[in-house]
C-alpha cells in the first residue's frame, strides 16, 4: 500500500484477462466505501496509463470522498497521426476488441462475489465503459450498477454540432478541438478497419441499444465531442435508460486530466455526489451543471 493525503491509500495489482493479466490500481480510504467504481482513463485509445492525472488524480479524489476506485490499465492500440489517414486495409497490431476485452475481463474480476460495482471512464475510456456494458448485457452477465461517462466519443463519426455548441467552440475556443476528420482517424486507428468501426461494441452510438443501467454523463462546455455525448444521452433516454446529463461550464475536453484547474473539482463533485446518491437509493443524484 502507498499512502496519499487525507487517509487515502492505493496499491497496484493485477487481475486475470483473456489476453494475459491486466494491471489495475486500487484506491481506498478509511472507513467503509459508499460505492465502488471501476475507472478507465482516456488518451485516444492509444495513450495514457495509471499514472496520468485522468486516472490517478481521479482515483485519489474520489477515494477521499469515500468511493473505492479500481483504475484499469487496459491494453492500448498503436499511436495515431491526427494529420494523416491510416493506411488502407486492416491495420496491424493491437486493435479492437482487445482493449474492450480487457475492460470486460477487469469488470468481471473486480465485481465477482461482491456488491454493486459501477463502471466509468473519460473520453476513450467512456466509450470503452459504454461498450463493455453492451457486451456484458449481451452475454447475460451481471450488469454494472451504474455508468459514469465523462466527455466520451461514442459514435464512429462525430455527429453534427448543434448551433449552441458551434457557438461555444468558435474563435480562440476552436483552436484545439476534435474536428470530424480527426475523430474519424482516431476511431479508425482504434477499430483497425472501416468494417469494425460500424460494430456497436466498437462505438455504441447510433445503434439499437438495450436499456442500460442508470447513467451519469458529464460533458465539457467547450468541446466538440459534446455532440457525441449529447446524442448518446438522447439515444439512451429513448430506450428507457435513466440519464443524468451535466455540462461543466467553460470547461474544455479532458478537464479531469487537469487537477489544478477548478473544472476538475466541479467534475469530481458531480461524480461523487451521483455515486453516493445512487448507493443510497436516491432519486436525484446531485445538482445539474449548465453552460
Amino acid at each position: 500500500m502507498r499512502a496519499l493525503s487525507e487517509g487515502v491509500v492505493f496499491r497496484d495489482d493485477r487481475v486475470p484477462g483473456r489476453h494475459s493479466s491486466i494491471p489495475v490500481r486500487r484506491y481506498v480510504a478509511d472507513g467503509p466505501p459508499t460505492g465502488t467504481l471501476i475507472w478507465l482513463h482516456g488518451g485516444g485509445f492509444s495513450a495514457g496509463g495509471l499514472d496520468q492525472h485522468e486516472s490517478h488524480a481521479v482515483g485519489a479524489a474520489l477515494a477521499r470522498d469515500g468511493i473505492e476506485v479500481v483504475a484499469v490499465d487496459y491494453r492500448r492500440v498503436p499511436r495515431w497521426n491526427p494529420f494523416r489517414d491510416p493506411p488502407p486495409g486492416r491495420l496491424p497490431g493491437t486493435r479492437f476488441p482487445v482493449p474492450l476485452d480487457d475492460v470486460v475481463d477487469a469488470f468481471d474480476a473486480v465485481s465477482s462475489g461482491r456488491g454493486p460495482v459501477l463502471l466509468g471512464g473519460a473520453s476513450a475510456g467512456a466509450c470503452l465503459a459504454a461498450a463493455a456494458a453492451l457486451r456484458v448485457h449481451a452475454e447475460e452477465q451481471v450488469m454494472p450498477a451504474g455508468l459514469v461517462l465523462a466527455y466520451g466519443t461514442f459514435h464512429a463519426a462525430l455527429p453534427p454540432l448543434p448551433e449552441e455548441l458551434r457557438n461555444r467552440v468558435r474563435g480562440r475556443h476552436g483552436l484545439v478541438q476534435f474536428r470530424p476528420h480527426v475523430v474519424r482517424r482516431m476511431n479508425l486507428n482504434y477499430a483497425g478497419s472501416a468494417e469494425a468501426m460500424e460494430l456497436p461494441y466498437a462505438f455504441p452510438g447510433g445503434h439499437d441499444l438495450p436499456p442500460l443501467p442508470p447513467t451519469l454523463m458529464i460533458d465539457a462546455d467547450r468541446d466538440t465531442l459534446r455532440a457525441s455525448g449529447g446524442a448518446f444521452a438522447r439515444e439512451l433516454s429513448a430506450v428507457g435508460t435513466r440519464v443524468d446529463h451535466h455540462v461543466v461550464p467553460e470547461a474544455t475536453h479532458g478537464f479531469l486530466d487537469r487537477p489544478h484547474r477548478p473544472y476538475f473539482g466541479m467534475g469530481i463533485t458531480v461524480i461523487s455526489r451521483w455515486i453516493t446518491s445512487a448507493a443510497r437509493g436516491g432519486d436525484e443524484p446531485g445538482e445539474p451543471l449548465s453552460a
